[in-house]
């Protein structure tokens, strides 16, 4: 059986709203293997994000576990969170999250600062990193210089920078037309594939599913269902969106 990277057990979270407290996850169960890509799908409000911060140490939960590697992120200090968060995680949002004043060479290698990286290696590793992602050519152009696609590249190349072991994805193409939106769900696919590194998406975008290797539905907190991508019949208008 494939190695397990993400392990949740009973996650509930919680916020206080006023007088009032709201569950946002209410006992959350998930494994998720090695190299997997996973779409995490729902409503608004239905917890899908909520899980999403949880696995990537970007919040805590209420109760319950969240394990990466066997490691109970619950006992790791502020020093050793931040450290995963630079070397073992990825993140990809849909507002890009780019830095203006900086080239998308710079944008790439930012994490690597944080890392300890040197100058040198950082920008040898950039470019080769922009390379991959077809912007090998745009390495010293800024983000108002390039397209909403082109800028997702740059996050995607930046994503990378720090060799993790999973990809954070969070509505990778809400602000992508659909051709655009499909090329970068195949760049993530292929990265996914040739890299070995485990892809976690929390997205509305049904064109997801036609490259997951599961789909994990998210309502009301819970776990509604977790299907395999053959179980899943998708027709060609869906997928490509028209």
């Amino acid at each position: 059986m494939a190695e397990t990277v993400v392990k949740t057990e009973d996650v509930v979270k919680e916020y206080r709203m006023g007088t009032n407290i709201v569950r946002a996850l209410d006992g959350i169960n998930i494994e998720i293997a090695r190299g997997e890509y996973i779409s995490l799908m729902g409503p608004s409000g239905s917890g899908k994000s909520t899980l999403f911060n949880m696995i990537g140490a970007l919040d805590g939960p209420t109760g319950g576990r969240v394990y990466i590697d066997g490691q109970d992120m619950s006992q790791l200090s502020r020093s050793q969170i931040a450290w995963f968060r630079c070397h073992r995680v990825g993140y990809i949002f849909q507002s890009y999250n780019l830095l203006p004043v900086m080239s998308a060479l710079e944008n790439v290698t930012l994490p690597m600062i944080f890392a300890g990286l040197s100058n040198r290696d950082r920008n040898r590793k950039g470019e080769e990193l922009l390379n991959l992602v077809g912007l090998g050519d745009r390495s010293h152009h800024r983000p108002d210089e390039l397209s909403g696609g082109q800028r997702q590249r740059v996050a995607i190349a930046r994503a990378f920078a720090n060799d993790p072991t999973i990809i954070l994805a969070d509505e990778p193409t809400a602000n992508l037309d659909t051709i655009t939106g499909r090329e970068i769900i195949d760049l993530i696919r292929d990265l996914n594939r040739g890299k070995g590194v485990t892809v976690i998406s929390a997205t509305h975008d049904l064109k997801m599913l036609d490259v997951s290797d599961r789909i994990v539905d998210i309502r009301d907190g819970l776990v509604e269902r977790i299907r395999n991508r053959d179980e899943i019949d998708i027709e060609v208008g869906e997928v490509g969106g028209h």
